[in-house]
């Protein structure tokens, strides 16, 4: 082989090479490109799931939203002894429907308000571990609730509605539990005996109160949510 033949072959082999390194080049670009398309196609399927994965910003961010519950409910204590049917949920119906309702305005994924009521209850327990039971079983109904009939928190009307019920289904758990289940002495004994022997007028504007209360806080923390989120502060 001569050497003009042998430089023909070597400027063959180095097309060929080139071609072959073009054609991978161009299969591992749209590869990229099938997987970049692929991306917002996944993540609107992820976003139409009823039930989908909690991330790590999740769970914080719903922990300090029942921080916020506990700090601001800090008054239980107080209140906890007045002889009156309902006082407890009067007091603390604003900050336990704003915060809620904000991390489920954020969270939009079944088990947010549960969680966040986990997170309250780990502290209540030490101090009234029936409304921490209570609670939790409130939790249990309002998710269930929202699941039936909105399939999940993406519409901000669920977060209203959950944010309203929560915690005034608490005053007939915790009147068929003083009722039924709770023996009471001394001064505590006092305030339970006003709380199951109240008139049923008191009663019903009580409850009608704490829903009203409770309306007017998941109310606030829809606004408050959107407010946020215009801002950029709350984002998804």
């Amino acid at each position: 082989m001569n050497e003009e033949e042998k430089k023909t072959t070597e400027e063959q082999d180095a097309a060929q090479a080139l071609i072959a390194n073009t054609e991978e080049i161009a299969e591992s670009a749209s590869e990229q490109e099938n997987v970049v398309a692929s991306a917002p196609a996944k993540e609107a399927e992820d976003e139409n799931k009823i039930f989908r994965k909690y991330k790590i910003k999740d769970i914080v961010f719903l922990a300090i939203m029942a921080a916020c519950m506990l700090v601001t409910g800090a008054i239980m204590p107080l209140v906890g002894q007045i002889p009156v049917f309902g006082i407890i949920q009067v007091c603390l119906g604003l900050q336990f429907s704003i915060f809620p309702v904000i991390g489920m305005m954020k969270v939009r994924k079944p088990g947010a308000l549960l969680f966040m009521s986990l997170c309250c209850g780990v502290v209540l327990v030490f101090m009234n571990t029936v409304m921490f039971v209570c609670i939790l079983i409130c939790a249990v109904i309002a998710e269930g609730l929202v699941l039936l009939i909105f399939r999940g928190y993406k519409k901000d009307s669920a977060c209203l509605f959950a944010g309203t019920i929560y915690f005034p289904v608490t005053l007939p758990f915790l009147y068929i539990y003083y009722r039924f289940l709770y023996s009471w002495t001394g001064e505590e004994g006092q305030a339970v005996n006003a709380f199951i022997g109240s008139s049923a007028g008191m009663a019903v504007g009580m409850s009608i109160a704490v829903l009203a209360i409770c309306f007017v806080g998941a109310l606030i923390g829809v606004i408050i949510s959107r407010e946020l989120k215009k801002s950029g502060v709350l984002k998804k």
